[in-house]
């Protein structure tokens, strides 16, 4: 596994905190990888305490549901309770009981991709959930110009391909949609699952661009921690949003010391 969360080029310029949070944990008694990407929303005043809360509730939500014997842990559940810290925030914050939602999320709203990884004796079992815009995709590097191309997104992408303008409306924590966007998969051992904020996403876009073909290239193996973050700092004109980006492969690849 790696993960790089990085201060895009708006918020380096301006001296202005990282918005993007990324968690991670290994359950030792079923060996299931739990993570949680958050990428805070812009508009809201205190988004980087809001992201980094709710990956960090996240990821003590799954453990705990894990330990009681909950495998994959209920989604609902867990991001209700990452919901609750948002809230819990904002009641120290206000110094108030019951915060309105419209103030939980003006000073807290955060995208949530959360999930676990299973081991499985016909290959790893992938279960993830999502709130907002950041995504989440399957890499096979060995695909080149295919129908399905090398990135399959596990969830919808913001826009159709024919749309001309990229929406960046979204609806975060602490509001929890219903039905719950949650999906399964089975990762292959010649794939990795990447998880990613809107950083990385939009100009990955469908992965058939320059963009897509260095990750690819970059990621078939698992790289050192060193030159994973290197990659996630790359630069494309007129994307400078906050990036994060974490990558799980099967145990059976070679990764570098």
């Amino acid at each position: 596994m790696r993960v790089a969360s990085i201060r895009g080029a708006k918020h380096r310029y301006y001296e202005q905190p990282r918005q993007d949070a990324a968690r991670a944990a290994v359950h030792e008694a079923t060996g299931n990888v739990v993570f949680a990407v958050a990428d805070g929303v812009s508009s809201a005043t205190s988004a980087e305490f809001g992201a980094a809360e709710a990956c960090r509730s996240t990821l003590e939500r799954m453990l705990h549901l894990l330990s009681q014997g909950q495998e994959p842990p209920d989604f609902r559940d867990v991001v209700e309770f990452a919901a609750e810290g948002l809230r819990r925030l904002a009641r120290r914050r206000l110094n108030k009981e019951e915060p309105e939602p419209a103030e939980v999320a003006g000073l807290y709203a955060t995208t949530l991709v959360a999930g676990v990884v299973r081991p499985d004796p016909a290959g790893p079992i992938v279960s993830l959930c999502r709130i907002g815009d950041s995504g989440a995709w399957l890499l096979d590097p060995s695909r080149t110009t295919t129908p399905t191309g090398r990135y399959q997104p596990l969830f919808d992408a913001k826009t159709g391909p024919d749309d001309l303008i990229l929406s960046n409306d979204v609806s975060p924590l602490p509001h929890v949609p219903d039905p719950l966007p949650v999906t399964s998969t089975r990762l292959a051992a010649h794939e990795a699952l990447l998880i990613g904020t809107d950083g990385f996403g939009d100009p990955l876009g469908e992965g058939d661009g320059q963009v897509g073909a260095l990750f690819a290239h970059h990621l078939a193996q698992p790289p050192t921690l060193l030159w994973f973050a290197h990659l996630v700092d790359f630069t494309r004109e007129t994307f400078d949003d906050d990036r994060t980006l974490l990558a799980i492969w099967p145990r059976t690849t070679r990764a570098p010391r």
